[in-house]
């Protein structure tokens, strides 16, 4: 074989060889990395919310009777003692001829139950009168040693029944005369229209503030205790919120508080005025009960940045539970758990290599670091089965020089 033909046989063996060795050598894993850094660092609990009015008055009807239209409309200013409203008494019913005849006629049973009482009042008067002075004349009698002590005593026991039916008789009197008043007005008012003008109850307002809601509109007939309109100040408004029952008990009274997207461009801000010792139970959206307590905060932030927010409006609550603002930290997604530890991988030399960290508070963003790593280094986020100890790796976002091989 001519020597030109062995070079060239030589060579293609190597170009052979080398190909071969490159497409078995390891190759980096590309991986999402970033930095261990310092800045601020907040623990929430952040849940949605809705505002309400901090004093609202239900006004209601004092009285049955016939309730004239509330002439306000909802949002009209309200003063404190302002008449709202007018109840006008029941107009009574009319009598048929036989109920009226059965009217009368108990009217005239009453004027007759009224004398025989006045006479038995008279008759238990006189026995009383009679008892009395017979007492009187024993008593003497047995001063002067005429009648016996026993006598006396009878005669006493005597006097004191008869003063006993003589009061008996003047109450069963008094009830025959209140039976036949009431006889008379049934009989007198029966189909009379409602009362004069005097006979109104002004309804009026226990503060001030706006209508919020007219619950009874227009006129017409009303029980006593039927809500007529509700009252309130809209600027008076608090935000209530619930929150899981584990979270709640990390809320405490004075808890900073951060709203946001309730339609305007800055978030407010505000504290926990009170947490609701009791707790209820919400399904949730995906049908998982939950045990929830309502926290209610009040916003802090002047209220000319938020006058357009009112009754009833949405928006989303941060509670800060806990905030520094230097905090060596690493993202929460380049965290996973050895044993009972907790461990990232740090890229060295384009190499990802374990490293057990202690961390103290966390959100869903990032942990506080206590030890294992320093400012500016880097480690991998979200590692997967790809990822092991001493494998090459490679920054997606080039951020990292190529392996080395």
């Amino acid at each position: 074989m001519p020597w030109r033909q062995r070079i060239l046989l030589i060579v293609l063996l190597l170009l052979v060889a080398l190909a071969l060795l490159w497409a078995f050598l390891p190759r980096a894993v590309p991986v999402e990395t970033a930095k261990v850094s310092r800045g601020p660092l907040r623990v929430t609990v952040e849940e949605e919310g809705k505002t309400r009015l901090r004093d609202r008055f239900v006004i209601s009807a004092p009285v049955a009777g016939y309730a004239r239209r509330v002439a306000l409309e909802v949002g009209d200013p309200v003063k404190r003692g302002q008449a709202v409203a007018e109840i006008e008494p029941m107009r009574a019913e009319g009598l048929d001829p036989r109920t009226r005849a059965a009217a009368e006629a108990r009217v005239l049973a009453a004027e007759a139950a009224l004398r025989a009482a006045e006479e038995r009042v008279r008759e238990a008067a006189a026995v009383d009168e009679y008892a009395a002075a017979r007492l009187d004349r024993t008593r003497r009698l047995t001063d002067a040693g005429l009648t016996p002590r026993d006598t006396l005593e009878q005669v006493v026991s005597e006097a004191g029944r008869a003063s006993a039916a003589k009061g008996s008789a003047e109450e069963a009197a008094d009830v025959a005369r209140h039976e036949l008043e009431g006889a008379k007005a049934a009989l007198t008012r029966a189909g009379a229209s409602a009362g004069p003008r005097s006979e109104k109850v002004t309804v009026r307002s226990p503060a001030a503030g706006n209508a919020l809601a007219i619950r009874h509109e227009s006129e017409g007939a009303v029980a006593a205790g039927t809500p007529l309109l509700e009252v309130g100040d809209p600027g008076r408004v608090e935000v209530e919120v619930d929150v899981l029952s584990a979270d709640a008990v990390r809320i405490r009274p004075g808890t900073p508080v951060r709203f946001e997207r309730w339609g305007g461009d800055v978030p407010l801000e505000g504290k926990v005025r009170m947490v609701e010792p009791v707790g209820f139970t919400k399904v949730s959206a995906l049908g998982v009960e939950e045990q929830r307590v309502l926290v209610v905060a009040d916003i802090t932030t002047p209220r000319e940045v938020w006058k357009g927010v009112g009754d009833g409006y949405r928006l989303e609550a941060s509670f800060i539970l806990w905030e520094e603002k230097d905090v060596l930290q690493v993202p929460a997604g380049a965290l996973f758990r050895t044993g009972d530890r907790f461990a990232v991988y740090v890229v060295e030399n384009g190499r990802a290599k374990a490293r057990s960290v202690a961390i103290g508070r966390r959100n869903g963003l990032a942990a506080q670091l206590l030890s294992g790593l320093k400012e500016g280094e880097t480690v991998i986020l979200h590692p997967g089965d790809t990822v092991a100890e001493g494998k090459k790796v490679r920054s997606r976002d080039a951020s990292l020089p190529p392996a080395s091989r």
